[in-house]
């Protein structure tokens, strides 16, 4: 199983340079992947995710790059194609991608796009993507969108769905799945893989769904655990409101190499493909801490 890392993104005072460090660290280290999710608003500072993966690509040369997740209905399917294919070139093929609807609201409002149907818009997005990376036109007798991607005809697509209907739609199209748990619950993510091996049966799939799975963590400081739950109650309070944002911070319990370890062993038993790992803080050793934990 791979093991790559989500790029702090939402945190006060980020800087170039430290951003490069994190980079360039994973990029020489054990790691498979670098990704950033896709967030407009929020409580902190919030570093833009395309900008922030184009940047990631130009200075590595080995980690896959992903976006994780773009919230594909907030945004015009042609410009989101040329984004993706755009970094695919920069990486010289290492990019994978994984979408979804997302949760916030505000997020689209803010943007000015519609909450609205944006199930249905997805599909429609993904379908008029994958003919943009074949080259064609979005309108008759108009010029192909920006470039052709690095892969032949366009990255790996996951997609970051957890109900049965969406699950559904997703095996129309994507090539896999990324299992998301706040906590890091095996048992969330036996059942996002569950779902996802049904759907692809169901649909006629030939190929099991690729399975990437992530969580939530902390080591970096003199109390990882209140660090870790204060961050979590912060990130989800403006989509679900700060009771249910509580309780969900106090499910949280990566915060010792001894529960990492384990998550990570659970998650390799589940026949996940990769895992992510999303660090609470911004201090690089966050990433030190991972490398010991493999390391033993």
């Amino acid at each position: 199983m791979d093991i790559g890392f989500c790029l702090p993104y939402m945190k006060n005072g980020l800087s170039r340079e430290l951003v490069k460090e994190w980079c360039i660290r994973a990029d020489q280290g054990p790691f498979s992947t670098l990704s950033c999710g896709e967030r407009v608003t929020g409580p902190q500072e919030v570093m833009d995710m395309r900008v922030t993966l184009a940047f990631a690509a130009a200075i590595t040369e080995r980690v896959k790059i992903m976006p994780s997740l773009y919230v594909l209905p907030m945004h015009s399917a042609a410009m989101a194609a040329q984004e993706i294919s755009t970094i695919d070139r920069l990486s010289n093929g290492r990019a994978q991608v994984c979408v979804g609807i997302g949760g916030r609201e505000k997020d689209y409002q803010t943007v000015g796009a519609s909450f609205k149907y944006r199930h249905q818009k997805m599909d429609d997005q993904i379908a008029e993507m994958k003919s943009i990376w074949q080259g064609n036109p979005v309108i008759e007798g108009a010029d192909p969108v920006g470039m052709r991607p690095y892969q032949d005809g366009g990255p790996p697509i996951l997609a970051g769905v957890m109900g049965p209907k969406a699950m559904a739609r997703a095996a129309q199209w994507a090539d896999g799945v990324y299992a998301w748990s706040m906590s890091g619950s095996a048992d969330e993510i036996q059942r996002i893989y569950a779902m996802a091996d049904a759907e692809w049966e169901k649909a006629g799939r030939t190929t099991a769904p690729r399975k990437v799975a992530g969580f939530w963590y902390c080591r970096s400081t003199d109390n990882p655990e209140q660090a870790l739950k204060s961050y979590i109650k912060e990130y989800v309070t403006g989509s679900t409101g700060e009771k249910i944002a509580g309780l969900v911070a106090e499910s949280a319990f990566m915060h010792t190499d001894e529960a990492i370890k384990k998550g990570i062993a659970d998650m390799e038993a589940l026949g996940s493909d990769e895992l992510l790992l999303v660090p609470c803080t911004a201090e690089i050793n966050e990433l030190d801490a991972i490398e010991k934990i493999l390391a033993e």
